[in-house]
């Protein structure tokens, strides 16, 4: 049986995974902040017993340098950098602090980058050694034709770059890496505006990432399988 790590994994997209994997019969890592207040996750988990809530809040390096020892000798085939948080707080110029922009790079930048190293081994004994960031169409300097969204744009950015570092130095030992863009999705994130359901985007997603190889390491995809420019 196969195992799947996913961040932020309380609602939306990530709770979204978290059902789909499980109906896939896989074990399903299932992590956010506060489990006590992810009550349709602790539901979801009561019907699928191949599911694991964890608490982990992915802005406190404790809690991330704790998964070594807390999950040792546990093979992860898919870690999915889920978690993530938007930057209202410093989407313009005008509206901008060092606070809120540190907390947007702290989760959204610095914590995939602080899991993938506390759970490296883990990753490196499973059978598909794969690591997702879930990134933005947002992030592609290329696209970027309206500006605006500074501190979203530019941790996603960063995001991008990690992942394909990761897959730089990766490559040798098999894994595989991939930056997605899940879509304009009708979650609390991307508004009830959305083009895309949750349940189709993460469909579309896990069809991407099954057909990941090694030659598309370090890519930039949609959920629908197109490739972005970076």
């Amino acid at each position: 049986m196969k195992t799947v790590f996913i961040t932020g994994a309380n609602r939306g997209l990530g709770l979204e995974l978290v059902k789909q994997y499980a109906l896939r019969g896989w074990n399903v890592i299932a992590c956010c902040r506060d489990i006590h207040t992810a009550h349709a996750l602790t539901l979801l988990a009561q019907n699928y017993p191949t599911i694991s809530t964890h608490t982990l809040d992915v802005s406190n390096e404790s809690h991330i340098l704790a998964l070594t020892e807390k999950f040792a000798d546990i093979a992860i085939d898919v870690l999915i950098h889920n978690a993530g948080v938007s930057g209202d707080e410093c989407e313009s110029l005008g509206n901008m602090g060092q606070k809120e922009w540190i907390n947007v790079l702290k989760v959204n930048t610095i914590a995939p980058m602080l899991i993938t190293q506390a759970l490296l081994n883990n990753i490196l004994a499973g059978e598909d050694k794969t690591i997702i960031g879930m990134t933005s169409i947002l992030a592609s300097i290329d696209d970027n034709r309206s500006g605006g969204r500074y501190s979203y744009r530019a941790s996603k950015a960063a995001l991008n770059q990690i992942i394909k570092s990761l897959a730089c130095e990766l490559c040798e030992a098999d894994v595989k890496t991939m930056a997605i863009h899940p879509g304009w999705v009708q979650t609390d994130m991307g508004g009830q505006d959305g083009k895309v359901t949750v349940e189709n985007s993460v469909k579309g997603m896990l069809n991407v990432i099954d057909n990941l190889r090694l030659k598309h390491s370090g890519s930039f995809f949609v959920y629908d399988g197109t490739q972005l420019p970076w």
